[in-house]
């Protein structure tokens, strides 16, 4: 029997592409087809707005069963999307989880196992949080809660989903990070340290879950025109009202544009959604580590390229050589 590795399947994406434009297709637009995601469950946290309230409905219309997970439910935003599962008929559902409580984790994750009837397949951690200002500014109520939501958030889903995900000896896990998970820009607080601890644990546990056949992929965002900018200017005002001038005082330029950042321009924030769609339909073992998405500038990709290029020649022919060769398709 031949055995199915990440080499094989990549093989046979590679003919698949040669076959598609001997038919005068290009290989590109296999993978920008509108993906079917019949029969897979997905769960996402932070759907009251942005990337996970439209990667919920995109996902229930793909053919997807979605768990749409938000805080402080019932509200407006969960009423909405549940209007639209019952006109629509989409089977999608709305669970309340907020993801820095260990029992609302625990309680969510255990009500959309028991209606999928099974493990999820898919667990897509969206959820985040952003305070500006420069570092010295910002406090521990600020940092505390910037961490627990946008690293020990994903840390409890993880750990919430992968019990039953190991089991089933498939998976697949998306941490929504973003471009400052790689580089940074001044006076975005603790957002860049915690991405920058959200890619380094997402690396980690996609090597060690290799032998359970689950994946890990990064989305990594640039600027688009979502409400993470408002909250992100209402957190950072709040933030200043409480902030001492023997902190403040030496950073008036910064402060300055505190509470009126914008960000995006005219880019279109379903490019999320419709990338993690792809990387989902993809086949399992072909999947990216971390997948830049933006029309703009990408600064990150060279520094994945590098990395991987060092995980590989640092580790790829010592005991964990396997995993981190099949992480990165090598």
């Amino acid at each position: 029997m031949t055995q199915i590795n990440r080499r094989t399947l990549l093989a046979g994406a590679a003919a698949t592409g040669a076959l598609a434009a001997g038919a005068g297709l290009a290989a590109e637009d296999i993978m920008t087809a509108t993906p079917d995601l019949t029969g897979k469950s997905v769960l996402i946290t932070g759907c009251s707005t942005g990337f996970g309230r439209l990667a919920s409905e995109h996902f229930a219309r793909l053919g997807a069963r979605v768990f749409a997970t938000m805080r402080n439910v019932p509200r407006a935003e969960s009423e909405e999307l549940t209007q639209i599962a019952l006109d629509d008929q989409l089977d999608l559902h709305v669970i309340e989880i907020d993801v820095t409580s260990d029992e609302q984790v625990e309680a969510g994750v255990a009500r959309a196992m028991e209606i999928n009837g099974g493990p999820l397949d898919v667990l897509i951690n969206n959820a985040g949080i952003s305070f500006g200002g420069p570092i010295e500014i910002q406090d521990m109520e600020a940092t505390q809660l910037t961490f627990d939501t946008n690293v020990f958030g994903p840390h409890r889903m993880a750990r919430a989903v992968l019990p039953a995900m190991r089991k089933a000896k498939s998976g697949l896990i998306i941490n929504v990070s973003s471009q400052l998970g790689r580089v940074i820009v001044p006076a975005y607080g603790q957002y860049s340290p915690t991405k920058f601890a959200l890619e380094a644990m997402s690396e980690g546990m996609a090597y060690e879950l290799v032998p359970h056949g689950i994946e890990v992929t990064v989305i990594e965002p640039g600027g688009y025109p979502t409400m993470i900018w408002k909250n992100a200017n209402e957190n950072s005002l709040a933030l200043l009202s409480r902030a001492d001038e023997k902190h403040t005082s030496g950073y008036s330029a910064l402060i300055e544009q505190l509470g009126n950042r914008t960000g995006g321009g005219s880019t279109d924030p379903m490019d999320i959604p419709r990338a993690m769609a792809e990387v989902i339909a993809m086949p399992a073992g072909t999947r990216p580590l971390r997948r830049a998405v933006h029309p703009g500038p990408k600064p990150q990709i060279a520094i994945n390229d590098l990395t991987a290029k060092v995980q590989v020649g640092w580790l790829g022919e010592s005991g964990y050589g396997p995993w981190i060769k099949a992480v990165h398709n090598v």
